[in-house]
């Protein structure tokens, strides 16, 4: 074997669609000191029996970049490579049996636009012309993407596979990862031919990621949160009426999708390919007597027909041909599943230079993007677009096993579910519990699940509709929304208490923390006994996070930020950290209360708290409330007078119990959210996230550019300072409907997409429904009116000026 490369840049282990798209990728940036090893042959996992289907739909902003990218590519990729393609653009049908399900064809449609996509609504008899032997009678009408289609997955993997090879990369087929060590910077992967050294490794090994994942946890990994389960799809005999009608019309009908009753059902030459996501789905290799195999390469599970009677008797009466014809040939194979059925592309938690890119339940579909997302943090260590919603950083400890089974389940069998935003799914829940979650729960918490701690999202009184179809709604108002305004107008006139475990807690230390912390974000420190917020850019001057700095001493802080940042922002923190400091993530070991409203003040005199109640706004200090230990920081996410209370988890019970005894109302994270609006408070991987640089948020009060330390992204912050910003943050009252502007819904101005929104809620304190977004910089003048695209309506919107609605010169917070 004196060919066997031992050495490369690269090595990424798993030859499916993702790992030879990664390599093409690398190859292409001309990366092409990169090795591939592969198991098997090309293809060898879920690949290989993978049906092929491209859309370009998806719910998440990030997916549907990756898809458009993926879809876009693979139009042209056969050219590119010289390798013949099977790629049949046929577009493809959505079908919607309801009103909401025509609002989520809508938004989606409306992002499509944003991204350049054209998806059309339509009419049942649209339908009908478009594909005619499918009944319509009972539909709402449908979503038609004209650039949707099918490809054969075996020649796109070996399309890219050439490509790499073609431009100097090396693909090592039968040669399996055996082993992983460390030797210094340098990762040496072990295989049965031998040993490569590498600065970086990817995980793209399919459903067999969690095996190769467990190679990594010497070196500060986790078990991979993931679940296999089996997925049917059957191919019939051909269809003279199809067979027919194609040759007449010279192409395939379109691919049909009922997602209502979960199903897709497309033309596979002259017969049809039915897959249905059942309810009654199936999971496997999650119990001893069912272990994984070692190898179970282009392989398949026995036939199980039975899961899919329900689905085939309902595809039939769509499609009435299709119960004309046998079934030819049934695949039953493996495909991964993460807890919320999205892929995991990026860097792999807790270790150094190692990425993942795996679990990908539309992996065909999604491949060409994952393979430019993951080589751009490869090489760069970010990515062109946000990308958080597959980050594999976004998962955290609580994703144990039966947790990941549950989600699993849950997941694969609503498949084509709308993700109402009031709606919370069920499975794997109570992960992470508050110390006060009893009361909480006693007191009518609605509860919702934030990095897997418990939270409520409001309380409900007896009487209240709290069942899970009532939260199956794109609407403002159900019934959380009478019980949400009573909880503002708590805080708004009195004080009100909000439990809020799970904060992402980390303390640094050591001689030296202050001078790095000032090299690591765009503005200043607190002084000693003070908290402020700090912005941590990338290379760009794009928003990486936000965190509170809470200053104990000298070189003495807490920082604490959201959450679902925990495992990312430890990382930003730990990546760069100097020998000599200390940095240690107490987010377990302690809690949070928020008590806030003009009468907080007397609540806190009331209980005889000791502390100086009279400090200002951003001020930090030790303190006893109803004699019990905690620390008092003067702050209000709500704009309101109020403090949060920090304490360990023990005190935490005593804490609530003297606060809500003494008449504090307890609010939830609805409440929260809707307040946090009417002060244009930003929420991260909402309106803060890296597709936008700090100036464009409008957080120029946080940037020092004079500073004397080189902060990552001030050249760029510097060049943008000078050439002027293209976008800019605004906040927009909407003359909404029934429904408030979602994330990244599409702004419009004289015909032209102009910018998008990151949030949108009903302010109760100004009785208006607000939006938070991105528009041309010329547009975010105080009084410009635009429109956005809500759920298919056209809503007016006005630029407000760049303060708070509500109490815009923060007296009350500073009173």
């Amino acid at each position: 074997m004196a060919d066997f490369p031992t050495t490369a840049r690269v090595v990424i282990i798993g030859g499916g669609v993702v790992g030879t798209s990664t390599l093409y990728h690398l190859a292409k940036a001309g990366w092409a000191d990169c090795v591939l090893l592969e198991k098997n042959e090309l293809t060898a996992g879920s690949t290989w029996h993978a049906a092929g289907n491209v859309p370009n739909f998806a719910g998440s902003w990030a997916v549907m970049n990756m898809q458009r990218y993926a879809a876009a590519m693979y139009r042209t990729l056969g050219e590119d490579v010289d390798y013949p393609m099977n790629y049949h653009v046929t577009g493809s049908i959505r079908l919607g049996h309801s009103k909401e399900r025509m609002q989520e064809f809508e938004r989606v449609a409306s992002m499509g636009a944003y991204q350049g996509l054209e998806m059309t609504i339509c009419t049942p008899d649209e339908l009908k012309e478009m594909h005619p032997f499918m009944e319509t009678h009972d539909l709402a009408g449908g979503l038609w993407d004209p650039l949707d289609g099918d490809i054969d997955p075996a020649q796109l993997t070996q399309a890219m596979a050439k490509g790499a090879r073609d431009l100097g990369a090396r693909i090592e087929r039968f040669c399996p990862a055996i082993g992983i060590e460390r030797d210094g910077d340098e990762w040496i992967v072990k295989t049965p031919k031998g040993d490569i050294r590498c600065e970086y490794v990817a995980n793209c090994a399919g459903y067999y990621a969690q095996r190769v994942g467990e190679m990594f946890k010497p070196f500060g990994g986790r078990t991979v949160p993931m679940v296999t389960m089996s997925h049917q799809y059957f191919l019939t005999e051909p269809i003279p009426e199809l067979e027919a009608w194609t040759k007449e019309k010279g192409h395939k009908v379109p691919l049909l999708r009922d997602v209502d009753t979960s199903y897709y059902l497309r033309q596979d030459k002259s017969g049809l390919n039915l897959g249905p996501y059942e309810r009654n789905c199936k999971a496997h290799w999650v119990t001893p007597d069912d272990p994984m195999p070692e190898d179970f390469s282009f392989q398949l599970y026995p036939d199980d027909l039975e899961r899919l009677e329900y689905y085939i008797e309902d595809a039939m009466a769509r499609v009435p041909i299709l119960g004309t014809a046998g079934v030819g040939r049934n695949i039953n194979g493996p495909i991964p599943y993460a807890p919320d059925g999205l892929p995991m592309v990026g860097p792999m938690p807790g270790v150094r230079n190692a990425f993942e890119g795996h679990c990908f339940t539309f992996g065909i579909a999604q491949g060409g993007g994952a393979g430019k997302v993951l080589s751009e943090w490869i090489m760069h260590g970010e990515t062109e677009m946000d990308m958080w919603a597959v980050d594999p950083r976004r998962y955290t400890d609580y994703t144990d096993h039966d947790h990941c089974l549950a989600k699993a389940l849950e997941t694969y069998g609503h498949e084509y579910a709308m993700h109402f935003p009031h709606h919370a799914w069920p499975a794997g829940r109570d992960k992470k519990l508050s110390p006060v979650h009893d009361r909480v729960i006693a007191a009518g918490g609605q509860m919702g699940a934030y990095n897997g701690w418990e939270r409520a999202n409001w309380f409900a009184q007896e009487g209240d509709d709290t069942s899970e179809e009532s939260t199956q709604t794109w609407d403002r108002n159900g019934p959380w929304a009478k019980r949400v305004k009573e909880e503002v107008e708590a805080v708004r006139d009195s004080v009100g208490v909000l439990d809020l475990p799970g904060f992402s807690r980390f303390n640094l230390s050591g001689e030296g923390a202050a001078e790095w912390l000032r090299g690591r974000i765009a503005g200043a420190l607190p002084k000693v006994g003070r908290m402020n917020l700090a912005y941590f850019p990338d290379s760009r001057g794009r928003i990486l996070t936000e965190m509170s700095l809470m200053r104990h001493g000298e070189d003495h802080f807490t920082l604490i930020t959201a959450a679902t940042a925990q495992w990312h922002d430890y990382e930003i923190l730990s990546r760069n950290l100097p020998d000599g400091l200390s940095l240690t993530d107490h987010t377990t070991e302690y809690s949070t209360l928020i008590v806030t409203g003009p009468k907080s003040r007397d609540l806190f005199e009331g209980l005889g708290t000791e502390a100086d109640l009279s400090a200002s706004w951003l001020s930090l200090q030790p303190a006893k409330v109803s004699g019990v230990d905690c620390a008092l920081a003067r702050v209000s996410f709500a704009g309101e007078l109020g403090w949060e209370i920090h304490a360990a988890n023990a005190n935490i019970p005593a804490l609530y119990d003297a606060v809500v005894g003494a008449g504090a109302k307890p609010f939830g994270m609805w409440a929260l959210n809707s307040m946090r609006m009417e002060k244009g408070y930003r929420a991260w991987k909402g309106d803060l996230s890296t597709d936008y640089s700090l100036l464009e948020a409008g957080l120029d009060r946080f940037v020092k550019l004079d500073k004397p330390q080189d902060f990552p992204g001030k050249a760029a912050l510097l060049a943008e300072t000078q050439q002027g910003v293209k976008k800019r943050f605004v906040t927009l009252i909407v003359d909404a409907g029934d429904q408030d502007a979602p994330y990244m819904s599409t702004v419009w101005h004289n015909g032209e997409v102009v910018g998008e929104t990151t949030s949108g809620d009903w302010g109760y304190r100004v009785d208006k429904s607000i939006a938070l977004g991105m528009v041309r910089a010329e547009l975010a003048e105080p009084g410009t009116e635009v429109e956005i695209n809500i759920f298919g309506k056209i809503c007016k919107a006005t630029v407000q000026p760049d303060q708070p609605l509500w109490d815009p010169e923060n007296a009350r917070i500073r009173a």
